[in-house]
């Protein structure tokens, strides 16, 4: 089954569970129609920081190319690049861009995909801005990172900024200093999901801490509390708080810090007696699936098996029948014998590419409202092949490129979450 057959066939399904209509009309235009912004899809109501990257104008004859002509020029230029560039793509990623890519996975298995490389002068990643720092802290000196549209950013990681983690880590060293530190335990290890910036990846670097991801959590945190008596997790909240409840963490042990007030809103006695100090952060895409559209998937398919992502909120991972990474759903669909209806929650790009995948499925995504990750929508191949072929002319665009003031500490947080292999 081609992918706008499954497209069509996804929808069909969805309106046997919607109440709305679709997420926007502005999905069918180009990145570039969007005057800045995160531009349409679900984050598009979030507040857009003032340092938000801005991608300049690229040549009109990328504008104006057809979907076949610009398939051309980009299998041109990957054939006349040949082993010099690597093409990484997230499972966001629109199909148009997915086809292109020599690795697809999630953040986890990209960062991974990105070592294996060596030869690759140049690396291309279709993915979003944070993606890319990791990937050229992570890439040799000879290899340059190019983010084909520099507004690919993350909503998410830019809920948590330096100087709004750095007074939260002020304030808890400032609680805590006092206590006992006989156990030879530190009073809190800082942890950051990989949707962040590099500058807080080097943060929890410098701080004792590492990153994770959403595949390998439960490893980070079980890792962190062999070192420190509680954990500072940004900047997702939910995947926080399904990973530490799914440990035995109790949801009084978790606190929330809203960055925006003294000790994060909390009384000093809740800090004290917490295990994991969770930041005010989340998806905008994964905080739109609720309890009531599994309801309604269990009542419209009788039998369904109900996926999500475990940066939905607690209440939709707990109604679930599982939760995990982008892969672990890639993989739990793979991995199944006999036909099956699946109502996933993660984003549609993805589900979508799913259903196409395992016709011999019914699989479906649980939100009516079709809402794609607005910033991985921007890569286009407009942008993919502008990047290409100005590779073939010898130039780099958009080059990605984290101050050396971070590198060294960053590194050190995420060479900690290679080897926390879940």
């Amino acid at each position: 089954m081609d992918s706008s057959a499954s497209v069509a066939q996804n929808i069909t399904r969805l309106n046997l569970l919607a109440t709305e209509s679709s997420c926007s009309k502005d999905l069918n235009s180009s990145p570039w129609d969007t005057p800045g912004g995160y531009g349409p899809g679900a984050s598009q109501e979030d507040v857009i920081p003032a340092d938000y990257p801005v991608q300049g104008t690229i040549p009109e004859s990328y504008l104006q190319a057809s979907d076949e002509e610009l398939d051309q020029r980009i299998a041109a230029a990957r054939e006349t690049l040949g082993e010099r560039v690597v093409i990484l793509g997230h499972h966001y990623q629109r199909d148009e861009i997915v086809k292109y890519a020599d690795y697809i996975g999630d953040s986890f298995q990209l960062a991974n995909a990105a070592l294996t490389r060596d030869k690759a002068e140049a690396i291309v990643f279709c993915g979003v801005h944070f993606m890319a720092e990791t990937a050229d802290i992570l890439s040799g000196d000879h290899q340059q990172v190019i983010l084909p549209n520099l507004a690919a950013g993350c909503s998410m990681a830019d809920m948590a900024d330096g100087p709004s983690v750095e007074r939260c880590w002020e304030e808890l060293m400032a609680l805590y200093k006092d206590e006992d530190s006989t156990d030879g335990k530190v009073p809190v290890i800082p942890v950051t999901y990989m949707n962040s910036s590099a500058e807080l990846k080097a943060f929890v670097g410098r701080n004792g801490g590492l990153v994770c991801t959403s595949s390998n959590a439960a490893t980070v945190l079980e890792w962190a509390f062999e070192r420190g008596r509680r954990v500072l997790f940004f900047p997702d909240q939910h995947l926080g708080r399904n990973t530490a409840k799914a440990m035995g963490i109790s949801l009084e042990q978790m606190p929330l810090w809203s960055p925006r007030k003294e000790l994060g809103g909390n009384e000093s006695q809740a800090l004290q007696d917490a295990k994991v100090i969770l930041w005010h952060g989340f998806c905008s895409v994964h905080k739109r699936f609720t309890p009531a559209q599994i309801a309604k998937a269990r009542e419209t398919f009788p039998g369904v098996r109900v996926i999500v992502h475990p940066e939905c909120p607690m209440e939709v991972v707990d109604a679930a029948d599982e939760a995990g990474s982008t892969e672990y759903i890639r993989a739990a669909i793979d991995a199944a014998t006999e036909p099956t209806t699946f109502a996933v929650g993660t984003e549609i790009n993805m589900v979508n590419r799913l259903a196409a995948q395992y016709p011999q499925h019914t699989i479906f995504c649980l939100d009516p409202v079709i809402c794609p990750c607005s910033t991985m929508y921007r890569i286009h191949p407009g942008y993919l092949a502008w990047v290409l072929e100005e590779l073939v002319a010898g130039r780099t665009v958009n080059q990605i490129t984290v101050p050396k003031s971070q590198q060294g500490d960053a590194k050190i947080a995420l060479e900690r979450m290679l080897a926390a292999r879940p």
